[in-house]
């Protein structure tokens, strides 16, 4: 039963001013879950007198205790519900707010890898995997990490490294890339627990070698400039 929607129901006849022993509602089809008062008035046709605007006299109604207490409560309910209605509720910029928030956090982490260990269902973050590999690329002389980006690889828990990376040129490359990606290997493995089934290493720059310092230990760095 909706409080402030008002059905029309079968009027009672004269002369129920009290307690009775068949109900005058007997007429009456009750919504389902309606309840019969103990005086025998049905509580929604007491509630619909209640809200009735220009309310026809009823003595029953005005001196029965059962149907004032229902109508009390029934008021309480009905404010109530009406301040609930009238708060506002969450604007559509407001939730659109909060879903691109969540967007742009899972665009700043990445894709959630799998670890190896699939008994423990743990994953990480690419962005926090691809920080851990570039510093690992970085502890090798002569080479700095610039990009990583690790995809999984099948439909298990292998993650491909695919790295960008500058390399100085001060000794054969491709011993210096091999060494990189061993350190690489080892951190996913040793570190963070990523079962790596490969490592593609793309030089995209070449690294300067620092000028040597002033023989007579001066602390001067020899070449032009002034």
């Amino acid at each position: 039963m909706a409080l402030d929607d008002p059905h029309a129901r079968p009027s009672e006849p004269p002369g129920t001013d009290g307690p009775r022993n068949a109900p005058a509602v007997d007429d009456a089809v009750p919504f389902a879950g309606d309840e019969v008062l103990p005086c025998g008035r049905l509580l929604s046709r007491v509630w619909e007198q209640a809200q009735d605007a220009a309310p026809a006299a009823d003595p029953h109604t005005l001196s029965c205790p059962h149907c004032r207490e229902a109508v009390e409560g029934l008021a309480t309910v009905n404010v109530a519900t009406r301040a609930m209605r009238a708060k506002d509720p969450p604007g559509l910029q407001a939730l659109a707010d909060r879903v691109m928030s969540v967007v742009r956090a899972e665009v700043r982490l990445g894709r959630l890898l799998p670890l190896a260990d699939t008994d423990l269902d743990l994953r990480i973050a690419e962005s926090a995997a691809a920080k851990v590999l570039r510093q690992a690329a970085d502890t090798v002389p002569g080479a700095r990490a610039a990009t990583c980006r690790l995809v999984p690889a099948g439909e298990g828990t292998g993650v491909r490294v695919t790295m960008t990376l500058a390399a100085a040129l001060d000794r054969p490359l491709p011993e210096r890339v091999d060494q990189v990606r061993r350190s690489v290997l080892n951190a996913a493995g040793q570190d963070l627990g990523l079962a790596v089934t490969a490592v593609d290493i793309i030089v995209v720059d070449v690294l300067e070698p620092f000028p040597p310092l002033d023989p007579a230990g001066s602390g001067h760095l020899t070449g032009g400039g002034t």
